[in-house]
């Protein structure tokens, strides 16, 4: 979804709120006031809150599309496409934590055919990712474990560095990409 430069604008302003205060607590005159304009001014640009939700989530959910996809195509091992994805979601943690925030935590809130699209983009993400995965064991690059075990310890991890991640700071993006990596992929033994 392409959006306006003032409409990019309400929707960073609420992407802030949402994630200080939660989607549900947050009002279109909080956002407007947070922006020092009128609520009925926003309505010049968006249709309402949920529309603001479903922008913000819906291109972030997009952008996690697109990586995987770029890192199928790649001519890669599944064990470096998973280091790629590591990074990927590192990178987008470091970068829209606000958006990574509204996604885990408030995706239920779009309107229902929103729900749906980012429903099967997550699905199919996750899919992908498994099977990554499952050539990784088939070709001894991981341990046999099971798949969905490994997949479930590296996505949670994931999902909530955002969390981690605003508490300490400034942290060395590739300090931390190398950290994760390792820890992810060969434990801590």
């Amino acid at each position: 979804m392409k959006t306006t430069s003032r409409k990019a604008e309400i929707i960073a302003e609420a992407s802030q709120l949402f994630k200080e205060k939660g989607y549900s607590a947050v009002t279109v005159r909080d956002i407007a006031q947070a922006m020092g304009i009128k609520a009925a001014s926003l309505y010049n640009h968006i249709e309402g809150k949920q529309e603001i939700l479903s922008v913000l989530i819906l291109d972030l959910a997009e952008e996690f599309t697109s990586g995987m996809k770029n890192i199928q195509k790649m001519d890669n091992s599944p064990l470096q496409k998973i280091e790629k994805l590591i990074e990927l979601h590192i990178d987008i943690t470091v970068n829209q934590s606000e958006a990574l925030a509204a996604l885990n935590n408030d995706w239920m809130h779009m309107a229902e055919k929103d729900v749906t699209h980012f429903v099967t983009m997550r699905e199919r993400y996750e899919e992908n990712f498994r099977t990554i995965i499952k050539d990784g064991i088939a070709q001894g690059q991981l341990q046999p474990r099971h798949p969905e075990v490994i997949l479930f310890s590296i996505l949670s991890t994931l999902r909530t560095l955002y969390l981690w991640y605003q508490k300490r700071g400034k942290l060395d993006v590739n300090l931390l990409k190398r950290d994760m990596v390792a820890v992810l992929i060969r434990g801590i033994v």
